[in-house]
């Protein structure tokens, strides 16, 4: 079954699609049944374990022996082979978590090797795409010219239906808030942004260009949760955003992070380090904006509290200070993760 459908996209180079998973065993395997639907394109998947003390990457080999895919497995750092074809799935071990973006990293580091490759499509775990989703980005590039990143429509699978996201931008009057374009709209209701009108394309679910990755380098790993794919783009320099509402991604979003939605409030961990990466990202970016970013995250973070999220409000106190995390959040992160994680403060655990 799968070889045909490659055979429907066999005249395209493959876009290549990379899984970053961390404790991801409920959602998995619901994402790699949806990429193994997809018509009118070939693609090559690479799963990048963090270390996941669940039976993630298990689960993932177990898939491939039942669903009678190429399967092969590497450990982080390698490069895939330059000759040959690839297995349809590829499993990467990191040895330990090193987030969202040395996630990312290490499965553009797999992909670089093979030059047939211009398209990497970064996709979370707890996403399922349409069949048809991976063949509207190809579409979309080929007739695109030279760019940066491109996203889809991203909705939610709970609410089922409404939009997570058509893009993002920034606030600049908060002084560096991200804000998810067209959020808990209806796809009905809810027009496309124009591409030119965006900061960035939500990581969950955005393709990246050979061109653009070979220019600016892969995404910084010092944030290590959230913010890094807003920092990527921009350093973007002239390759502009790219949309294409055709592509078609459900996202149950934050699944491992607890991240906040339309209908939940962002746990303590997620709000550590969202609050502490917008400092970072502003004092990059637009550094005179710091004191407007402080003051709008502090009454940000007032209502949190005021409205029953103690524990989440001093995870976001403590990240929007620079400071070591409370122990529920650092409690999440292994030992020999921690440094990435919360930099000077995690040497001391």
């Amino acid at each position: 079954m799968q070889e045909q459908r490659e055979m429907e996209g066999a005249a395209k180079a493959p876009i290549s699609v990379i899984i970053v998973a961390y404790c991801s065993a409920d959602v998995i395997e619901a994402c790699l049944d949806s990429l193994i639907a997809t018509t009118g394109a070939t693609l090559r998947v690479v799963v990048c374990d963090n270390a996941s003390p669940d039976d993630s990457a298990a689960l993932v080999a177990d898939w491939a022996g039942r669903c009678g895919v190429s399967f092969a497995e590497a450990e982080a750092g390698a490069q895939a082979p330059t000759e040959g074809d690839l297995s349809w799935l590829t499993l990467l071990r990191v040895p330990q978590n090193m987030g969202f973006a040395g996630g990312v990293n290490t499965g553009l580091t797999w992909f670089l090797s093979r030059a047939e490759i211009e398209l990497f499509w970064i996709l979370n775990p707890d996403s399922v795409v349409e069949p048809g989703t991976a063949a509207a980005y190809v579409r979309r590039a080929e007739v695109a010219g030279p760019f940066a990143l491109m996203g889809g429509r991203t909705r939610y699978l709970e609410p089922p239906g409404y939009l997570q996201s058509d893009g993002g931008r920034i606030r600049r009057w908060t002084g560096g808030v991200c804000y998810n374009v067209n959020q808990g709209l209806l796809p009905a209701a809810a027009e496309p942004p124009l591409a030119g009108s965006l900061d960035f394309i939500s990581g969950a679910n955005m393709v990246a260009s050979r061109a653009f990755v070979e220019m600016v380098g892969p995404l910084r790993e010092d944030y290590f949760l959230y913010y890094e794919e807003v920092d990527w783009a921009y350093r973007r320099g002239v390759l502009p955003l790219l949309t294409c509402p055709e592509a078609v991604v459900h996202h149950h979003g934050g699944t491992a992070i607890g991240s906040g939605s339309i209908n939940r409030r962002g746990s303590a961990f997620a709000n550590y380090f969202n609050f502490r990466n917008r400092l970072r990202f502003v004092a990059r970016f637009a550094w005179p904006m710091l004191p407007v970013t402080y003051a709008f995250s502090i009454m940000q973070i007032a209502k949190i509290a005021l409205m029953g999220g103690g524990r989440q409000a001093v995870g976001a106190l403590r990240g929007l200070h620079q400071l070591a995390p409370p122990r529920e959040v650092s409690d999440r992160i292994a030992s020999e993760a921690a440094e990435l994680a919360f930099g000077r403060w995690g040497r001391r655990k």
